[in-house]
């Protein structure tokens, strides 16, 4: 830091009105420093890093539906309930896991807005591959759901953590994109699991059960992630929204001097700096502008998860409902996952071209469509081809959310609040699935498939009529 720079922190420092004003100032021009990057190996390069945690993420996260049919078969759960909220069932197992990541993203959000993005992304990872190990080796369904719902906390604390570092840390051009390669690398976790479940679910390995070695494998894997955490650089924005500028600068010039020499030449200069937002607390949510985008991201995130979920956790076991063995089901489900990273691969050709909410209506009308012709599809590939469109549908909307949601708060809450809103998401799952569970009891495969495209045509209504436009947009200009 220069004498010059010093001199203007000490006198900041005396004048609190100053200090927050030299804050401010601090803020815009690191956001804008960062705006400007080009799309570079170092930049690419972060993202990457964080993608692969995220990819671990989904492992523990969607192995669920796989897994479902094994825990069923050595007797620890059964199918369906005997009562709407039975606990011995499949439908406890998801509900468990959704409890979890409900209270790790509505009570834990903070951590990260507090402690930072990169330590809070070391620490969730290591907590949840903990639980997900002493999980593995439960033998009752009340021992397989406590473990499941500790695991789901992590689990939880680290999405919010990995959404709000990527966004901060990916330029505004790139930032639709970065989610896009993200959750592509991250749903590449579907096609793994369902295949490891294939080859390992309806077999024992040296007599274990091959749901339990489901488990382990990717708990030994991901920490690979906090091996290579290394590399990641604190966010300058979250720096500079706590003051430390001096901080956020020299991490900032650190990222500015590698992407300048895979550059081949001068930067450009940095755009005007968007004012930054005042200091805000958690309870400015509910202030203009951003109560009208929380009670949206609340609807949303109700209805869109009996969408994605109502599908990818049971899409075996409404499968083996329809009469198709394990086995079958098993194979089917490993060529449907297949399908899982083209989704947000494909989206990588929109995700900066085309605004974010219109992507999200479009995917959740054809959701809507291909889940009402699955429920009465008999052929194998009918039910293939409809899955795929379904995982397709479903993982578009997932990547343009979650690049949405983190453009409408400012940095200081950006965490806590996606962390609020998303959280709504968690408690949703948690009674969906057993209403899901209940629904296929009573009123079979079709009456699940109608009762998830009522939800996601409420998802329509939320997004298109209350929903921003943020395309190309600063964080900060969204912000006001």
């Amino acid at each position: 830091m220069t004498t010059l720079e010093g001199a203007s922190d000490l006198r900041a420092a005396d004048h609190p009105a100053r200090a927050d004003t030299s804050q401010a100032a601090g803020t815009g021009e690191i956001s804008a420093r960062l705006d400007r990057l080009p799309a570079t190996r170092a930049v690419w390069k972060l993202i990457l890093l964080l993608s692969l945690g995220f990819f671990f993420e989904l492992y523990d996260l969607l192995y669920t539906g796989y897994v479902a049919p094994g825990l069923v078969k050595s007797g620890i759960l059964t199918p369906t309930t005997t009562g709407l909220f039975g606990t011995s069932g499949v439908a406890s197992f998801i509900a468990a896991l959704f409890c979890g990541l409900f209270i790790g993203t509505v009570a834990c959000g903070f951590l990260a807005d507090r402690f930072g993005r990169r330590a809070i992304f070391t620490w969730s990872l290591l907590w949840y591959v903990a639980a997900n190990t002493v999980m593995a080796f439960q033998d009752t369904a009340s021992g397989l759901n406590l473990w499941r719902f500790i695991s789901g906390m992590g689990i939880g604390v680290e999405l919010i953590t990995i959404g709000t570092y990527m966004s901060e840390l990916a330029p505004k051009h790139l930032r639709g994109r970065a989610f896009a390669i993200c959750q592509t690398i991250g749903f590449s976790a579907v096609p793994v699991v369902a295949f490891l479940s294939y080859l390992l679910v309806p077999a024992a390995p040296f007599g274990v059960d091959g749901w339990r070695w489901v488990v382990l494998l990717g708990g030994i894997s991901a920490l690979f992630v906090w091996y290579f955490r290394r590399n990641l650089p604190e966010s300058p924005r979250w720096l500079a929204s706590k003051g430390r500028i001096r901080e956020a600068n020299e991490v900032l010039a650190r990222l500015e001097a590698q992407v300048e020499r895979q550059y081949g030449q001068p930067l450009p200069e940095p755009g005007t700096p968007d004012p930054a937002p005042r200091k805000a607390g958690f309870a400015d949510m509910w202030k203009p502008p951003y109560r009208k985008r929380t009670l949206m991201l609340i609807a949303f995130h109700i209805f869109q998860t009996i969408g994605f979920y109502g599908f990818a956790n049971w899409v075996p076991t409404l499968l083996v409902k329809q009469g198709i063995t394990v086995t079958s089901s098993l194979l089917y489900t490993t060529v449907i996952g297949l399908a899982a990273p083209l989704g947000p691969l494909l989206g990588y050709w929109i995700a900066d071209r085309f605004e974010r909410k219109h992507v999200i209506v479009c995917m959740a009308a054809l959701n809507i469509v291909s889940g009402l012709l699955f429920s009465q599809a008999a052929s194998a590939v009918a039910i293939v081809m409809l899955g795929v469109l379904l995982t397709l549908a479903g993982n578009i909307i997932s990547f343009t959310y979650h690049a949405y949601q983190q453009e409408l708060y400012p940095t200081a809450i950006r965490a806590r609040a996606v962390g609020f809103v998303y959280s709504w998401s968690r408690l949703s799952a948690v009674f969906s699935s057993f209403v899901i569970a209940f629904t296929l009891k009573e009123f079979g495969v079709t009456g699940v498939f109608v009762f998830i495209a009522g939800a996601m045509a409420l998802v329509i209504v939320a997004i298109g009529l209350m929903g921003p436009r943020t395309l190309g947009k600063s964080l900060e200009s969204i912000s006001h």
